[in-house]
């Protein structure tokens, strides 16, 4: 009987397939302001 695996790949490289498949499906991302990629840089873990 054959198992089913998970395989790591390069985080890119998953944020390609997800754009890819979510392009698919129709769905649109936002893409974040230079103003809101500054405020989650600021944020620390346990804040």
């Amino acid at each position: 009987m054959a198992r089913e695996k998970v395989y790591a790949v390069p985080e890119h490289l998953d944020q390609e397939i997800a754009r890819l498949k979510l392009r698919a499906l129709g769905v649109k991302i936002d893409k974040l302001t230079p103003e809101q990629e500054k405020h989650l840089a600021s944020w620390q873990e346990g804040t």
